[in-house]
């Protein structure tokens, strides 16, 4: 008998043990001690409650407000590479131009301070994703690599891009097909880069459409592609290059300002564009530069 009681009480403490440990009886959770999940093992399984919880916190995490982050740091940090008429640095030295003054703007709207950073433009998704920009606001065309990684802005201008030649040469190139037998400088990572790849015509990729231009002003490359907003505030009469010229425009395409995908800040900022629209404001910054508001501003 005292063999059966001593068999017995070993079994009643193993059970209590089990259960102490986290075991799966339906009853455990009752029996355990207020404290016993600070005590459990790391291994036990959390409870459903907390187990959901934990995707929860994550969806939480992904859907934060960009708009309130932009906020709260008080700063609204844009990429931007040097090109005129969009951004560019006036004689005291500060960016301006038609995106630059739009997103002073904006900033504005918002309560916080715009920065300008300068980016090597065929690493602008990754200067967003790491959060060192925050937004990409540079005469960017809207291509499908752009609207796929990007939450992009409504459309706010036309474009095209361009050819252009020395303009004591520019009449012997009526087509596209004359154009095969050239080199041409483009900004690397562009819409001009992907327009002459395509074309399968050679090409020397250099940092800003702005290089491009002086490719071609020292005949190191026989023509350039760039964007005809640029095209037209910088060359011809009057201008940085005059005895440079644009040619035939190899598409036609629109800008639009780009934010990390999910941003919150580009529904923010259509809002601001279909207000600037209509008062006025976009067309004056546009004429300002020398932009013909008329041909290039898409309604919003």
């Amino acid at each position: 008998m005292k063999k059966k009681m001593t068999a017995l009480l070993m079994v009643s403490v193993m059970a209590a043990s089990l259960m102490a440990c986290g075991g799966k009886s339906a009853d455990s959770s009752a029996a355990a001690p207020a404290d016993s999940a600070v005590s459990a093992p790391a291994s036990t399984a959390a409870p459903a409650s907390e187990a959901a919880s934990v995707p929860a916190a994550s969806e939480a995490a992904e859907a934060e407000s960009d708009l309130a982050y932009v906020q709260q740091k008080g700063k609204l940090v844009v990429g931007i590479t040097d090109f005129e008429p969009m951004d560019y640095r006036g004689e005291d030295g500060d960016w301006i131009g038609f995106d630059a003054d739009m997103a002073k703007a904006f900033g504005e709207s918002l309560g916080v301070e715009v920065e300008f950073v300068e980016i090597d433009w065929d690493n602008k998704i990754l200067e967003l994703d790491g959060k060192t920009i925050d937004c990409v606001w540079n005469g960017m065309t809207l291509t499908d690599e752009v609207t796929s990684a990007m939450e992009c802005s409504n459309p706010y201008f036309n474009n095209a891009q361009v050819v252009i030649l020395p303009s004591d040469v520019a009449e012997d190139y009526e087509s596209v097909e004359d154009l095969a037998d050239l080199t041409f400088a483009v900004e690397s990572g562009s819409a001009g880069e992907a327009v002459i790849a395509d074309l399968e015509y050679d090409y020397i990729p250099v940092k800003a459409q702005s290089d491009a231009l002086m490719e071609v002003a020292a005949g190191t490359s026989d023509a350039a592609v760039i964007d005809l907003l640029m095209a037209m505030a910088m060359t011809g009469e009057d201008t940085s290059y005059e005895d440079l010229t644009y040619t035939i425009e190899l598409n036609s395409e629109e800008y639009g300002v780009g934010f990390r995908k999910g941003s919150d800040l580009a529904a923010v900022l259509d809002e601001y564009f279909a207000a600037a629209y209509e008062d006025g404001t976009m067309a004056e910054i546009a004429e300002e530069y020398g932009i013909d508001a008329e041909a290039a501003l898409i309604e919003q």
